[in-house]
């Protein structure tokens, strides 16, 4: 059992390549690798799942609860403002989750400056590049430890 899942939407497959300037170097590999030996420092077992798919990604939501995951880390990246259906999901199964993004979404586009996840959230990081899948990570297990039985 997982009790973190790391959530990422559409295009995040192309980190890397995509534009570097805003998003760096990094692949989604690269973050997967760091986070999986993060997350053993830290005690918490780890799950990711990409997809660019919003049904897939809210079918991975609903398999989630009832594998009884603790809490995800969402990058809905494209989807913060236009999936109303992907929020529901979180809403119709309780899970808890940690919403980022990897550039700063106020300081971009206006159409970006709403995320439809964002009130739902246990806490959104945004702008602090890749780190921030570390810093939600640190948060999460954090919730993990203080929401186990």
């Amino acid at each position: 059992m997982s009790q973190v899942l790391v959530l990422n939407g559409p295009n995040l497959n192309l980190l890397g390549t995509r534009e570097p300037e805003k998003y760096g170097s990094s692949s989604l590999a690269d973050i997967e690798a760091t986070l999986a030996q993060e997350a053993v420092e830290l005690g918490v077992s780890i799950a990711f799942y990409q997809s660019n798919s919003e049904g897939a990604l809210i079918d991975r939501v609903q398999a989630a609860k009832k594998e009884g995951v603790q809490i995800v880390i969402l990058n809905p990246a494209g989807y913060s403002h236009t999936s109303v259906a992907l929020r529901d999901v979180f809403l119709g199964v309780a899970m808890p989750v940690i919403e980022i993004h990897i550039s700063n979404i106020y300081a971009r586009e206006a159409f970006r400056h709403h995320s439809y996840f964002s009130d739902i959230a246990v806490g959104t990081l945004a702008g602090f590049g890749t780190a921030g899948y570390s810093m939600a990570l640190t948060a999460a297990s954090a919730f993990v430890k203080n929401h186990s039985n």
